[in-house]
């Protein structure tokens, strides 16, 4: 028979703990400790599992059977009580400033002033479209190895293995600012280990073989494409810069008195300002494009209108009417072209990645960097500049020019 406020406060315990059902599989188990309400359901794989309502006489007869309809109203939606509570529960805490996405959120918001707002872009939007609908209302200090390897694993379903190791490691990121700001205790990825599908380190396609540059940089001049792309075309291995970089350049940043180009500290992926020496030979392109678009804002303004800069593809694009395949040749290859080739020629180390714009992590060897490392940088891109000329033209380079450092 249904239970009553008589028949519950009337209930002694025993020895053993026992039952006194109700309806609808609602029931009070009776022990040494108290009253408690109880829910006896099975799932759909025929699982058993048991839904705690409260204890009695805090939670009422009638409000242990609300909660008990609402259960089974889930279980006919397909949805188990026992993990919707759950989640309500996370929810709760979530609210009080310690659910993943807040704290990703705050990690996120930390990390303006040093990352390049490209980055900032690809993070947080790697977070949203795989993270935070699956953990993001959870409690971070309920988050175990499991639950977030699950999560993982949906992304390398997809084939997107490097994704899901660039997002674990993001993921540990985060879970170490919940350590530090008490907001969790530990970094479950730290416990991903080995788990994830390995992911063979790929490379930028790039020509480094001077016979090869040699061929490219004839190519380059025989483009027939547009001027602008042509201009950027002839600058990238002269320069070497990131090709969002390139792309970006705006005519403010040139200075034509002390032949340099500032790139702004926002625009670089380590917030950083960079400058980049530019020789008689990148000064001569620039001075032969300005009449064209020395009215807008970009160096290489876009096709499609003159406030906006050149396509992220346009070079790419440009590189493969020219005949080079993408496992040949990539805007980033001039990069490796550079820096292979003139690590080859015996320049010193520390310059050539300054002048690629590598992070220098120690800050005081970074400002001296940046202040004595500008004349050597230029006499290497100068020198780099004149082997490229003779390559283009046929003529034997010579042993490597490298002075810098002896």
């Amino acid at each position: 028979m249904p239970l009553t406020k008589t028949s519950l406060n009337n209930a002694e315990t025993r020895i053993k703990p026992y039952k006194l059902s109700d309806f609808n599989g609602l029931y009070v188990l009776v022990n040494k400790s108290g009253k408690y309400f109880r829910f006896d359901y099975r799932l759909p794989n025929g699982k058993r599992k048991t839904l705690s309502l409260g204890v009695y006489p805090k939670v009422s007869i009638e409000k242990a059977r609300e909660k008990c309809n609402q259960a089974r109203k889930l279980l006919k939606e397909g949805i188990d009580p026992s993990e919707h509570k759950k989640q309500m529960q996370e929810a709760k805490e979530g609210l009080e400033g310690d659910c993943f996405e807040m704290v990703a959120r705050e990690w996120y918001s930390r990390q303006s002033h040093i990352w390049a707002e490209s980055h900032l872009r690809i993070v947080i939007t790697r977070l949203e479209q795989n993270i935070f609908p699956w953990l993001g209302q959870k409690s971070i200090k309920s988050i175990t190895a499991p639950d977030l390897l699950k999560v993982l694993r949906r992304i390398e379903e997809r084939g997107s293995f490097e994704v899901a190791h660039r997002i674990k490691q993001v993921c540990g990121a985060i879970f170490r600012y919940g350590i530090a700001t008490g907001k969790c205790d530990r970094d479950p990825a730290a416990d991903l280990k080995g788990a994830l599908t390995p992911v063979k380190p790929k490379h930028m396609a790039a020509i480094t073989k001077p016979a090869e540059v040699a061929g490219l940089l004839r190519a380059i001049d025989s483009y027939h494409g547009h001027f602008v792309v042509k201009c950027a075309l002839r600058l990238a291995p002269l320069l070497f810069v990131r090709p969002g970089e390139l792309r970006h350049a705006e005519w403010s940043e040139i200075d034509f008195e002390h032949n340099q180009w500032r790139i702004p500290a926002q625009k670089m992926k380590m917030r950083e300002e960079h400058i980049v020496p530019l020789v008689r030979q990148s000064m001569e392109i620039l001075k032969e494009l300005y009449p064209m678009t020395g009215r807008n804002k970009y160096v290489f303004s876009g096709l499609r209108g003159n406030d906006r800069a050149m396509s992220e593809n346009a070079v790419l694009a440009a590189l493969r009417r020219m005949g080079y395949a993408k496992e040949e040749m990539t805007g980033h290859g001039f990069r490796a072209m550079a820096s292979t080739i003139l690590h080859e020629q015996g320049w010193p180390s520390e310059i050539i990645e300054r002048q690629l714009a590598h992070a220098e992590r120690n800050k005081v060897r970074a400002a001296y960097n940046h202040a004595e490392h500008l004349d050597k940088r230029r006499e290497m891109m100068e020198a780099w500049a004149d082997y490229l000329d003779k390559l283009r033209d046929g003529e034997p380079p010579g042993p490597p020019t490298a002075q810098v450092g002896n």
